[in-house]
């Protein structure tokens, strides 16, 4: 490299490389590029029931949220509520709901902050049966194979399991896909109960639900949480907080947010969810480490 250096300065390229030299040294570094102008907002719901059916009865509200605020949303979910609650610890949404629990751990890390609930409405868990079921209370379970969601699905697992736990009452859990997942499956008398919530027990296809009863519920608490994550600008947050408070009054509106059983939506914090904290459930205590 050396003798290549000094045949160069020997010679009449010299003069020229230099002119060079200094144009490449004095060229400015590329500027950072601009954000985009437009910037597609993921928008992740919980996979309680399918992803086909998840997106025919939240597509319609989404539409309305981005007529409304000016923001362009895609909506998002996961096969299963695992999944959904692994891709909320890495931050793969910018904003979405999420049950109560998940949002008490997920606050934590990576920092989502709730801005919005459900109107109106408590969460509650319920366990459902067979309409022709033998069971007249929870005792009538002992000894039986109850299915959920998932470990940690707060209504329709975790609010159930401690019921019975604290009455003595002693089941074996079996975890399916989603709440759908359960209720299908009791409906079929694969398996003689499980838990779910009200707010998607009274989603349910008319068929499926005459099939069932509700024999049990707990007590209520602070709904889903609609969180925004940390990346996202205190502005767009504001934007989209307003329209969904902006939803009530709006027939065709009301149509869709009767599509996903909400009776509106309403403004939340942080501390509405300390009721949730107050049990000091751990399930999912390190996924937020």
């Amino acid at each position: 490299m050396a003798k290549s250096l000094t045949l160069f300065a020997s010679g009449r390229l010299w003069a020229p490389l230099i002119v060079l030299a200094a144009s490449l040294a004095w060229t400015p570094a590329p500027l950072a590029a601009d954000p985009p102008v437009n910037p597609v907002y993921t928008f992740g719901i919980v996979p309680q029931q399918s992803a086909t059916e998840l997106a025919r009865t939240w597509g319609p509200v989404l539409n309305a949220l981005q007529a409304k605020s000016g923001l362009t949303l895609r909506f998002a979910t996961a096969p299963d509520i695992p999944t959904f609650e692994q891709r909320l610890a890495a931050g793969e949404y910018d904003f979405a709901y999420m049950n109560p629990y998940h949002y008490t751990v997920f606050h934590q890390r990576p920092g989502y902050a709730v801005f919005a609930k459900e109107k109106d409405r408590l969460l509650k868990g319920i366990v459902v049966i067979r309409k022709d079921a033998p069971f007249a209370q929870l005792a009538d379970l002992a000894g039986e194979t109850l299915i959920f969601p998932a470990p940690a699905a707060f209504a329709a697992t975790v609010l159930v399991r401690a019921a019975l736990s604290q009455q003595g009452i002693a089941i074996t859990p079996k975890f399916v896909a989603s709440h759908d997942s359960v209720y299908l499956s009791v409906a079929k008398g694969l398996y003689p109960a499980g838990g779910g919530v009200t707010r998607t027990f009274e989603s349910l296809d008319p068929a499926v639900r005459d099939a069932l009863r509700i024999l049990w519920t707990t007590e209520g608490y602070t709904p889903h949480a609609i969180a925004a994550h940390p990346r996202i600008p205190a502005a767009v947050v504001e934007r989209l907080r307003d329209a969904m408070l902006g939803l009530d009054g709006d027939p065709e509106v009301q149509a869709a947010l009767e599509g996903i059983r909400f009776k509106g939506i309403a403004a939340a914090r942080d501390a509405d969810y300390d009721d949730v904290r107050a049990l000091r459930i751990d399930l999912l205590d390190t996924l937020a480490e």
